[in-house]
Formats: C-alpha cells, sequence, structure tokens
C-alpha cells in the first residue's frame, strides 16, 4: 500500500525516517567511547555503585548464576577501604555488575554513557591475549557478564551468538563439559561453582541461538556435567555443608528448576535452527506437548516455593515466565503466516495469539487487560525491576515486547480482512488494547535512549490500517490514513530524537543536522526495505516451514 508513495523523493515518509536514522546515527556516535578504553578504577559513588550492584544481585543474578554473591561482596567493600591498587579482574567484573545494574536503576536509563563505557574498557580487557593466568573461573564469569552486558546495552549485541560460541568452546576445553566429581583435591566450592557457570554458559548457548535463528552447536551428549545443587551460597564455604531438599527455595534453585526444562529447550532450537532438522507439523506438535507438561512441572515447582518458606520475587518469575514462553511462541510463529482458512493450522495460529498475549501481560504488568485480574502489587520494587529492564535494556525482553504486539496487531488486522458479515465486526477488546498501550510502552523506550523507531513505526502504521479498516475506508482512503500515521509517528520519533541530540550539543551542530537529516540515500531504502518486507506483512506464504529457513526469524525481527 505504501511502496508506491515511499519510493517518491519528495515523501515526508522517506525523509522523515531519513531525518531520525542521521539523528540516530549522531545520538550513537557520542555515546561511543575511544577504541580501545584501558581499564581505570573510577567508580562511580559509592552510594549509587551500592545500589547498581543491589540492581544486578536481586534481578540478572536470580536467573543466570554467574558469582558467588558472599566473596563478590566481601571483595566489593574492600574496593573502598583499600589502600593497594584493585585486582584487575575483579575490577572488570565489578565495572560488568554496575552497568547491567544500570539498566533498572532508573525509568529513563540515565547511566547509559556510563554503562557504555563500562563495557568498552571490559571488552578492552578481555580483547588481550588470553594467558595461562587467565584461566580461571573468574575469567569465565567475566565473559558471561561481558555477554549479559553488551545484548541489554546495545554493544555489538547483535555479535553474541559468536561470542557465547567462543564461551562455550572455551568452557570445553577448560573441562567444565565434564562433571567435577573427576577432578582431584576438590571442594565443594569449586565443585557447585563449576556446574553454575556451565549451566549458565549453556543458557546462553541457547539464548544467543534463538536471537539470531542459528545452531547451537551443542547437545546433551556432549557433556556430563551434573545441575548445581540446592546450596545457599555461605553453605559453599562452611564445612560439611548438607544440599537441602529439593522443595526448599534456595539461591540456586531457579537455576536448577531451568536446567530441568534445558533438553527440551534444546531440542526446540535444534528443531528451529539447524539445517538437518526434519521440520513438519507432526514434530511441532510434539514439542509443544512436551513444552507443555515441562512448563506445567516448571510452574508448580515456583508455585511450591512461593507456599513454602521461601519466596520468589515477581523479577524472577516474569523472567522465567517469559524466558520460556518465547519458546513456545517461536515454536508455533512459522505457521501463524499461513492464511486463515488453511484450518490445519489454526491450533498454532491460537497458540501464538494466547501466548503473546501473556507474554505482554507479563512485561506490562500494568495494561489494562491485568487491571482485573492481577494478583500482585505492580508497584513493587521487583515488578518496577522487570518493566524498566524491558523499557531500558536493548535484550530479548524488549524485543518480545514488540514482536507480541506486532503479532496481535497482525491477527487483528487479518480478522478484519478476512471475516464478511452485514454488520460491523465484533474484535476482542483485549487485544484491541495491547495494539494502543504497545504504542507507548514502545515510545517509553525511545524516551529512555532508544534510537530505532522500527517497532513503534509499525504498530501505529498496524493500528491505523486497523482503524481503517474498522471504518470501511477504500484503499485510497486508507493509504492516506497510513501516510498521515507514519508521519505523525515519525514527527514524535524526531523531536525526542532532536532533544537527545542536543542535550549539550552546541547550535552549530543542530544546523549541521538539516542537511544531512533530509538527504535521501540509498542506505536509508535499504531500512525502509527491511521494514516492508517482514514476514508479518506478508500472508501469503505456501510453505509454511520455509520462513524458518527464507525469512527474518522472530526474534530478530527488527534489528537495530
Amino acid at each position: 500500500m505504501l511502496e508506491p508513495h515511499v519510493r517518491d523523493e519528495t515523501s515526508d515518509v522517506l525523509s522523515g525516517m531519513q531525518r531520525c536514522k542521521a539523528l540516530a546515527r549522531i545520538i550513537k556516535s557520542r555515546r561511543t567511547p575511544s577504541w580501545p578504553s584501558p581499564l581505570t578504577s573510577a567508580l562511580p559513588s559509592k552510594d549509587v555503585a551500592d545500589e547498581l550492584v543491589d540492581c544486578y544481585l536481586r534481578t540478572s543474578e536470580t536467573v543466570y548464576r554467574v558469582l558467588h554473591i558472599p566473596s563478590f561482596r566481601r571483595d566489593y567493600e574492600a574496593l573502598w577501604v583499600s589502600d593497594t591498587a584493585p585486582d584487575v579482574a575483579f575490577m572488570v567484573q565489578v565495572k560488568l555488575v554496575l552497568a547491567i545494574g544500570a539498566t533498572i536503576y532508573d525509568e529513563k536509563f540515565s547511566l547509559r554513557a556510563s554503562a557504555i563505557q563500562w563495557v568498552y574498557e571490559a571488552q578492552t580487557w578481555f580483547s588481550e591475549p588470553v594467558c595461562k593466568s587467565r584461566r580461571s573461573l573468574q575469567f569465565l564469569q567475566i565473559n558471561i557478564l561481558l555477554l549479559i552486558a553488551r545484548e541489554l546495552i546495545h554493544v555489538g549485541g547483535d555479535t553474541t551468538w559468536t561470542a557465547a560460541g567462543a564461551l562455550l568452546r572455551t568452557a570445553v576445553y577448560w573441562g567444565l563439559h565434564r562433571d567435577p566429581a573427576y577432578l582431584a583435591n576438590r571442594t565443594i566450592f569449586v565443585v557447585e561453582m563449576r556446574r553454575r557457570i556451565w549451566t549458565t554458559i549453556l543458557e546462553m548457548a541457547l539464548h544467543s541461538s534463538m536471537a539470531c535463528g542459528s545452531p547451537v552447536f551443542i547437545s546433551m551428549d556432549d557433556f556430563d556435567t551434573a545441575p548445581p545443587g540446592n546450596y545457599d551460597d555461605d553453605q559453599l564455604v562452611a564445612d560439611a555443608p548438607v544440599q537441602k531438599p529439593e522443595d526448599t527455595l534456595t539461591q540456586v534453585s531457579i537455576s536448577i528448576a531451568l536446567r530441568k526444562t534445558l533438553p527440551l529447550r534444546l531440542a526446540i532450537v535444534k528443531f528451529l535452527n539447524d539445517l538437518g532438522s526434519k521440520s513438519t507439523y507432526e514434530e511441532t506438535l510434539r514439542l509443544d506437548a512436551e513444552f507443555r507438561a515441562s512448563y506445567r512441572a516448571l510452574c508448580r515447582t515456583l508455585q511450591r516455593y512461593n507456599a513454602g518458606t521461601g519466596f520468589t520475587s515477581q523479577f524472577t518469575i516474569h523472567m522465567v515466565d517469559c524466558l520460556m514462553l518465547r519458546y513456545l511462541v517461536t515454536l508455533h510463529i512459522p505457521f501463524f503466516a499461513m492464511p486463515p482458512h488453511e484450518t490445519a493450522y489454526a491450533y498454532s495460529r491460537k497458540v501464538v495469539v494466547e501466548t503473546s498475549l501473556k507474554i505482554w501481560c507479563t512485561l506490562n504488568p500494568s495494561t489494562s487487560v491485568m487491571a482485573a485480574h492481577t494478583r500482585h502489587d505492580t508497584t513493587s520494587t521487583d515488578g518496577n525491576d522487570f518493566e524498566r529492564l524491558a523499557i531500558c535494556g536493548t535484550g530479548y525482553l524488549r524485543v518480545l515486547g514488540m514482536q507480541t504486539s506486532l503479532v496481535i496487531a497482525a491477527e487483528l488486522s487479518t480478522q478484519l480482512q478476512e471475516e464478511e458479515c452485514l454488520g460491523p465486526v465484533f474484535l476482542r477488546a483485549d487485544l484491541l488494547s495491547v495494539v494502543k498501550e504497545s504504542k507507548e510502552w514502545l515510545f517509553r523506550a525511545i524516551e529512555a535512549g532508544e534510537t530505532n523507531i522500527k517497532g513503534y513505526l509499525l504498530v501505529e502504521l498496524f493500528e491505523a490500517r486497523i482503524a481503517g479498516l474498522r471504518q470501511g475506508l477504500a484503499h485510497d482512503q486508507l493509504v492516506v490514513l497510513l501516510l498521515k500515521a507514519a508521519t505523525d509517528a515519525e514527527a514524535r520519533c524526531l523531536r525526542n530524537l532532536e532533544e537527545m541530540a542536543a542535550q549539550g550539543q552546541t547550535e552549530g551542530f543542530l544546523n549541521g543536522l538539516g542537511q544531512m537529516g533530509l538527504e535521501i540515500t540509498p542506505e536509508s531504502m535499504d531500512d525502509w526495505d527491511l521494514m516492508m518486507t517482514d514476514v508479518l506483512l506478508n500472508q501469503s506464504t505456501a510453505d509454511p516451514m520455509n520462513w524458518v529457513y527464507n525469512e527474518i526469524p522472530l526474534v530478530p525481527l527488527l534489528p537495530s
């Protein structure tokens, strides 16, 4: 609908896109530190650093176990009182913890520039040639933290699959794929830390494979390292500690619960991403059934923890829920693109829509959809942590929120096109509210410093299209409505990007932006092409499994 009008070089839509892209490049270039960025001992004030450490420990560390918390806190406190130079590797570790914690420090990601600087310093140190002195668990811990920070803060986040592969192979080369029971002179601390780190490395491998639609290159036959034992961190340095019962919540219980689902999630990733996979609908349904059984068992485990003496934070519950449901929606999304009259795939269509709705409610607990049903205090600290991570971080949670809103918008749009009746077409109010609310949810990310406007723009276009179809507008009228929606959305984003670019900049910089922002280049047309060829806008796929190989996969729907 828009292509003939956007290709015109006088198009307001294309010029608006180009101005936004030009501003985005300038903003990102000014955020980018010099390379290399040698490590310094500079840290924020202790009050701020303490809060950032707490932010990290109560969020990411509860799901992906990396650190031994008592040891980390002891060495961290020593940084502020010791007169000796700090250990370089530990300083790298601290700065990565601060960077990850900064993503939930406040709603505007006010420490973004500092977080980027800390990641650059860590990457500079990490890029030095590896020598024998670095062959330690601490080096692997730093590697994991660097991967998490790079994705959340978007420092080369689109290359994390290759980095995760290097991490996996390093861990195998150093023997972490073999259970530490084979080690001589082992302590409970070494045994359990090796098991914890190996489990987290497996999670990183699966996560990166999902993120870019590439093979995971690991199987359950490639390692025999047992899951972590159910110990709290302080037990690992005690004499002859006794593992706690399975139904007792400890600091590693979530990692253990997720490890039980690892074989199934690995099978789903291989089914979707491996070249030799026999991707049939029958196999999809088989994996769906296994997933639901595994998911129910996981839910019962978390509910049992909350019913007992322990209490799992809302952040952890939301994080685990989104992590798991991501596999279910990705499993069925290839068949969502099939025309609605293909009744053989109606189940997949329903799963994608309903799971997307559930993910949206988890990411945005204040949504009107949950108003009458929520049982949680959405103003609690850990509830805010999860929302902030999804808004401020550039990780999969933000992408997942954007994708679920686009899926629901595409479903509503398809219903309006396919439904034939004399009266009005009744659409589900909960799905309509998702489309409306997701615009502001995505714009909050732009207000927090995001420079990629594509997700927000697409949702605006979908909402306008749905409104036009409900009004029964003719094709030409609908095109006019879409063009106006695109220009209005770009204008709103442009104002916000201009404010970001103007912060601390000279008038000459802003004046110099005018010509560059209005210049239409081949690169800007590439950006538009990338938006217009997405599978969600093309419902004519003949073979649903071709989508897996020939189209952009679900997770990297809109690359930055």
